[in-house]
């Protein structure tokens, strides 16, 4: 079965992770289910009631799915800019590998800050990654391996096994040490009406990917995304409105949309809340396939309650192939990243993007 256009080739390889059986196994329903759950609406069912059975209607109903979720969020509202200038504001190579914080611009009047961290030496087209911060003061500082939180610093762990990483600031913080969700989400949407604030960290996120996709120094065929908290909701958009993702880590984000703070209005807005709003995020990880998507809870925002997403997601992913790459993993330690599953994220990355 030849993959669909939109995909990366490496999708179709057979390598997988040594451990992906164990995350592929079922969990027990919870026992306490979020008040407003509901059960997710079936994904292989067309718009005429009928049984979608091939890659080809699956791609059908795919766009469809994409097409609503792009409406709510207000997508075609925003353009990335055609020319990305960049300033590298300073530069460092105490850790082994290249490290530069650089500038450009998002909007006519919004420039964003990033870490760029490559291998020295570098000789040849390297896999390379999107590392999404989490909500820390010190924002870019955390993957770039320059704050005390060691754990996520995923750009630099990256950065140290041979990829090129890019880890850019969420809109939230005006400045790199300095978070302003209330005002920096106000004054984005009173900018664009009708826009939802994830619409703009999608933005910021696919800026990011240009960026990497244009480098001499970066394979665009081998581009992963990992994040932790507000970067797992990151990952989550990005990898399902991206194609250029080839595979993908979301850590204690809440998959679903009652299982963390997605209402906020720098995230979805409270129309999630209401009746009329259908959509749950089932359908984005299913857009995702058949690239590798590993899911990671600790039994705070994610964990077994996010089983049926993962589920439901897999019998799209198996139209393509009998052993799916995607699944969750609970090392159940609350919300934070153990070192174990610190190896497993790089382990993930770096078996899918090889």
């Amino acid at each position: 079965m030849s993959l669909p256009r939109w995909l990366p080739a490496q999708t179709a390889g057979e390598r997988n992770v040594s451990w992906l059986a164990e995350i592929q196994q079922p969990r027990p329903p919870i026992a306490n289910p979020p008040v407003e759950s509901k059960p997710l609406p079936p994904l292989l069912v067309d718009e005429h009631g009928r049984e979608i059975r091939t890659v080809a209607e699956w791609e059908q109903r795919r766009m469809r799915l994409l097409a609503q979720w792009s409406d709510f969020l207000g997508l075609e509202k925003l353009r990335r800019p055609e020319q990305l200038e960049v300033t590298v504001l300073a530069e460092d190579h105490d850790a082994g590998v290249w490290r530069r914080r650089i500038r450009y611009q998002v909007e006519p009047d919004w420039f964003s800050e990033a870490y760029w961290l490559e291998p020295r030496d570098l000789d040849r087209r390297a896999p390379a990654a999107v590392v999404l911060h989490s909500t820390v003061e010190h924002s870019i500082r955390q993957p770039a391996g320059l704050a005390a939180d060691k754990e996520q610093a995923f750009a630099l762990q990256l950065a140290q096994r041979g990829f090129v990483c890019i880890a850019p600031r969420n809109y939230l913080w005006p400045t790199n040490e300095q978070l302003k969700a209330n005002e920096e989400s106000s004054r984005f949407l009173e900018a664009h009406p009708g826009c939802k604030g994830m619409a703009r960290m999608l933005l910021d996120a696919q800026i990011a990917v240009d960026l990497l996709a244009r480098s001499p120094r970066v394979d665009s065929k081998r581009i992963a995304c990992v994040g932790h908290s507000l970067g797992a909701k990151e990952v989550l958009y990005l990898a399902a409105f991206d194609p250029r993702i080839a595979a993908a880590v979301s850590s204690e984000g809440g998959i679903g949309k009652f299982f963390s703070n997605w209402e906020d209005p720098w995230y979805l807005g409270a129309t999630i809340k209401t009746d009329e709003f259908v959509r749950d995020h089932h359908e984005l990880l299913a857009a995702i396939a058949p690239r590798p998507f590993l899911l990671i809870g600790g039994d705070s925002a994610d964990g077994d309650r996010s089983w049926p997403y993962i589920a439901s997601a897999m019998q799209v992913y198996q139209l393509y192939q009998k052993t799916p790459p995607i699944g969750l993993y609970n090392h159940k330690q609350g919300h934070t990243v153990p070192p174990e599953c610190g190896e497993r994220i790089l382990e993930w990355i770096t078996t899918y993007t090889a």
